[in-house]
């Protein structure tokens, strides 16, 4: 084989011309202009990019491949053959290259590396490092190669490989050789909010729960998108208050003109006999779809590098076209993106002119990194301007969440951003793709922004989002809207709140009108559940203080405790208080209220949770599917699917 090459490396010496040193210098010069291009480091102001890094660099080689006719192109021609084929990766796979077998790069490759980085098996860190791609032309056309290295971070994360892999890893890639193919994997940077599961609380020494309602759901749709993919979800990943209120439930609606409803019921706990849960449900009012406002928009879309996949910017496209459709012709639309550079690409525009917007998002190509606060400052400035008096305005962010450049700190972004809510422009986030999806950062900026936080995974979801909750979405009807709960230690021994940790407020916040809380759109119901040991059960876990005392108050009160509910009108800085008493009457519950606490099971066998007991997949899964009920868009039943996969999955 080695005589056989060198005899075709000699007819292709004797039958083409030698290097032209002009020749390789223009094309240097037009390389070099290239890789700014791609850099974002051009003379001239960059506007969106066309192509994303891939495609550039695809085709690039097509042009080099169509145009040179020197020994260095046939020898590019040849390297490239043997090379065969780059591959990406998804994270997905990850998992799969960590029993590979593999190969070293090549020694040109290795010695091109700093010695942390060439050397050892992975380790979890980051280091700066020289690194010069080996040249893939003869060794008599070196000149051609670059003349000096470019400068890369490189971090090894902690992707595991076999013992004998030594993994070349620039940036958030991972590059190994194997046999004759060059695999690119793209690391895994996810990161979520959240927090360690709620403790039981004794009543005598805690009475009082406190927190911020939440009507997001995010962490559902992840679970969903990782279970899909044949994955158990990361446990940080599941809040099972979103969870729970991802589901439509039929709460009553409020009366006389209130803005809310609080529907209290107490139902036996499935996996507990002892103990009860007392389950709240709060539903909003709808008003009618012609009272509403003018609405302005300001899509804020991420066009960096990051979303070039099929589920981040095509299905962004797909899914503002289901939202238009939703929108009045006085409503108005802007676009503004973000990718190495902030721009704006589409002035405000009546919505009646869906096919200018079309035609604007269209035109977005991914490519570039991600300058995000530059973006949100954009973002707000034009969403400024679009303001007038009685108008509703709000910055709806769309992104992978890979806030990789342009945040140096990020307090002082979400300072600006609640400064913004605090003027009248709201904040709403939707998270696209997997992989390096930042949700907690997305929670933040949503959470301060008094938006709302969105994973959107499929079309589907994207219409139940954008389209039969689009006015819950956008259209508020209270914020700072907080719960207080307090146990009556006569009645309830102990207790505990299952989800909103990511929620919780001090005692004394709910009295606070200064503190912010959450925002409730139109139409929207939430849902919370305690679980709760009355006293004498056999099922309490604490044993009782030899100094506890119960007040004279308390010993003669049957409530199990009194709720408390307190929100500000739109625009208001003096919050409404409404409260409830929990009467001990226990029910069989509704189907709603059984669904519901088939999912607050759910999570908690998906987080692990320490208070389940014997009771695991095979009963949530039952409890779940004989609670369907009416199930027009079929929520529920995937539920119940994606319920029997994480119990296959999980064994």
């Amino acid at each position: 084989m080695t005589d056989e090459l060198d005899d075709l490396k000699a007819a292709l010496s004797s039958a083409t011309p030698k290097p032209d040193a002009a020749r390789k210098a223009d094309i240097l010069a037009r390389a070099q202009e290239n890789f700014d291009h791609i850099q974002g480091t051009a003379s001239e102001p960059r506007p969106t990019p066309t192509r994303g890094i891939f495609s550039r660099i695809g085709e690039g080689t097509k042009i080099m491949l169509n145009t040179l006719s020197t020994k260095a192109a046939l020898g590019l021609t040849t390297a490239t053959a043997a090379l065969a084929l780059v591959l990406i990766l998804p994270t997905d796979e990850l998992a799969e290259l960590g029993t590979r077998k593999t190969t070293a790069p090549s020694a040109e490759l290795l010695d091109a590396a700093e010695p942390e980085i060439a050397s050892g098996a992975p380790e979890a860190r980051s280091v700066e490092a020289d690194v010069v791609m080996p040249s893939l032309f003869a060794e008599e056309d070196a000149a051609i190669a670059p003349a000096a290295p470019q400068t890369m971070r490189a971090d090894r994360g902690a992707i595991q490989l076999s013992d004998d892999a030594a993994p070349l890893v620039v940036g958030n890639s991972v590059i190994v050789i194997e046999e004759d193919t060059l695999i690119v994997v793209e690391e895994d940077t996810e990161s979520f909010a959240n927090a360690p599961e709620n403790a039981l609380n004794v009543t005598t020494e805690s009475p009082v729960s406190t927190f911020s309602i939440d009507v997001d759901t995010a962490s559902y749709a992840v679970v969903r998108s990782s279970l899909n993919a044949g994955q158990l979800p990361p446990r940080d990943a599941i809040r099972i208050e979103e969870m729970v209120n991802y589901f439509p439930y039929d709460y009553a609606a409020p009366e006389n003109g209130d803005a809310f409803s609080q529907t209290v019921t107490v139902v036996p706990t499935p996996w507990n006999t002892g103990t009860n849960l007392v389950h709240i449900g709060i539903q909003g009012q709808m008003p009618a779809t012609e009272d509403r406002p003018p609405l302005n928009l300001v899509f804020l879309i991420d066009t960096s590098g990051s979303m070039q996949s099929a589920n981040k910017l095509p299905l962004l496209k797909q899914s503002f076209r289901l939202m238009l459709g939703q929108l009045r012709s006085e409503d108005q639309i802007s676009i503004v993106t973000y990718a190495g550079s902030a721009g704006q690409v589409l002035a405000p525009t009546p919505a009646g002119e869906r096919a200018t917007i079309l035609a604007a998002l269209d035109r977005l190509e991914a490519g570039g990194s991600t300058a995000g606060a530059a973006g949100i400052e954009l973002a707000y400035q034009v969403a400024e301007g679009m303001t007038d008096e009685g108008e509703l305005t709000r910055v709806v962010l769309a992104t992978d969440g890979d806030f990789n450049v342009g945040i140096s700190d990020p307090d002082a972004l979400v300072d600006m951003i609640a400064e913004k809510r605090d003027s009248g422009t709201y904040l709403s986030v939707l998270g696209f793709g997997r992989g390096n999806l930042d949700d907690a950062v997305m929670q933040a900026l949503a959470q301060n922004g008094n938006g709302t936080a969105s994973y959107i995974d499929t079309l589907v979801e994207a219409r139940k989002v954008l389209v039969d909750q689009l006015s819950g979405a956008l259209f508020p009807i209270a914020n700072d809207v907080k719960i207080q709960v307090e146990f009556n230690p006569a009645q309830v021994a102990e207790w505990r709140l299952i989800g909103y940790e990511t929620r919780a407020l001090e005692r004394e916040d709910f009295n606070n009108d200064r503190v912010d809380a959450g925002e409730i759109g139109a139409g929207h119901s939430v849902t919370a559940i305690y679980e709760v040991t009355p006293v004498g059960s056999a099922a309490i876990r604490n044993t009782p203080l030899r100094y506890g005392e119960n007040s004279p108050e308390t010993s003669t009160s049957d409530e199990l405790g009194f709720l408390k509910l307190r929100y500000k009108q739109p625009g208001s800085d003096t919050s409404t208080l409404i409260e409830t008493p929990i009467l001990p009457e226990t029910k069989a519950g509704t189907d709603d209220i059984r669904f519901s606490v088939a999912m607050a099971g759910f999570g908690q066998l998906l987080r692990d949770g320490d208070f389940l007991g014997s009771w695991g997949w095979a009963e949530a899964i039952q409890l779940a599917n004989g609670a369907r009920g009416d199930d027009p868009f079929g929520y529920r039943s995937e539920a119940v699917s994606l319920m029997r996969l994480a119990e296959a999955l999980d064994q």
